[in-house]
């Protein structure tokens, strides 16, 4: 298969084959229940940069791989994502997403819990067709732990005393897990060695806490407008993010007072003065510092790949989550 020249964004070497993972996504949504088809639809067909799919095929273009089913796992993983995203909203209580409503202030909690299960259960029937158990290992272990961060998430709500290292617990659980899986996905399907394996696992792992990480800092410095959620939603919702904690760690002992206070009851009432005081204390640099170490760390595994123009891509990807703005 020839190589395509360098685009000039890293996901625009798999256009077309993002294109069929968007045929299988709508094969694959059939269902003679109408609620379920519609709100599956509009969750999926609210955009987004689909990264964790995007993994998938890049990581098998830079190890030279076409395999038949690389497509139906990239839809899997999405699917497995938008169920996810269907489920933390109602956790969440989360009213916006991407800039429109959330499927749940849409059609309701009860109509969005049922969805998310259906598309989990439609990506496992999707696996069993692809008939490899160590894929199903794989995407079976990847959709435990997230769950287990979900819980872990649940359990430090309002806790303004959870750790860094805590908190990467629980991204790497809930959010990098994912990105892991779908990277690690490529060379399993190729039938890799275990050094190629471990090499897209961890870029996929860095990768995923880096995203996360600056995904947190944006909810502190960006805005509405950009996010496509409400400024803010973390500490209304008492989430413990590296942001709040590092503010923590600078303030003054009657500033974190302001800020412990919004953590424990969910009060947004001082939400300018403790953005005001994230900011100043440099707990932003500091949180991006962070994410710039995982970069770095997704850098040096795809350094370690086959040189190719989808290696170049993911050094591409993994620097670009710098620079994200939304």
């Amino acid at each position: 298969m020839p190589l395509p020249s360098q685009a000039s964004h890293p996901l625009d070497l798999i256009a077309q084959d993002m294109q069929l993972v968007d045929q299988v996504i709508h094969q694959r949504l059939t269902t003679d229940v109408p609620l379920v088809r519609e709100v599956a639809q509009y969750i999926i067909g609210a955009g987004g940069k689909r990264l964790r799919p995007a993994l998938l095929l890049l990581m098998s273009g830079a190890i030279g791989s076409v395999h038949a089913h690389r497509h139906t796992l990239a839809a899997v993983i999405e699917f497995i994502h938008t169920a996810t995203l269907l489920h933390d909203d109602v956790v969440d209580e989360s009213t916006l997403r991407r800039g429109r409503p959330t499927a749940n202030e849409q059609f309701g909690n009860a109509a969005s819990v049922l969805v998310g299960d259906f598309l989990y259960s439609r990506a496992f029937q999707m696996m069993v067709d692809v008939n490899q158990m160590r894929v199903m290992q794989v995407l079976s272990d990847a959709t435990n732990v997230i769950a287990e961060g979900e819980v872990l998430q649940l359990m430090n709500m309002h806790d303004a005393s959870v750790s860094e290292a805590a908190y990467l617990r629980v991204i790497r659980s809930k959010t990098a897990k994912l990105f892991e899986a779908s990277a690690q996905l490529a060379p399993i399907l190729a039938g890799a060695d275990a050094q190629t394996e471990a090499l897209c696992a961890t870029y996929g792992q860095a990768v995923g806490t880096a995203f996360q990480v600056i995904d947190d800092v944006l909810d502190y410095e960006g805005s509405a407008d950009d996010l496509g959620k409400n400024l803010g939603d973390d500490l209304r919702e008492g989430k413990v993010t590296l942001p709040i904690i590092c503010a923590l760690q600078r303030a003054r002992p009657a500033e974190q007072v302001v800020i412990r206070r919004a953590i424990e009851q969910g009060d947004l009432t001082h939400l300018p003065q403790i953005l005001s005081l994230i900011a100043e204390s440099g707990a932003l640099d500091a949180a991006r510092g962070s994410a710039m170490a995982e970069a770095q760390r997704a850098v040096d595994a795809a350094r370690a790949l086959p040189a190719n123009v989808y290696s170049d891509a993911l050094l591409q990807l993994a620097a670009g989550l710098l620079e994200r703005r939304s």
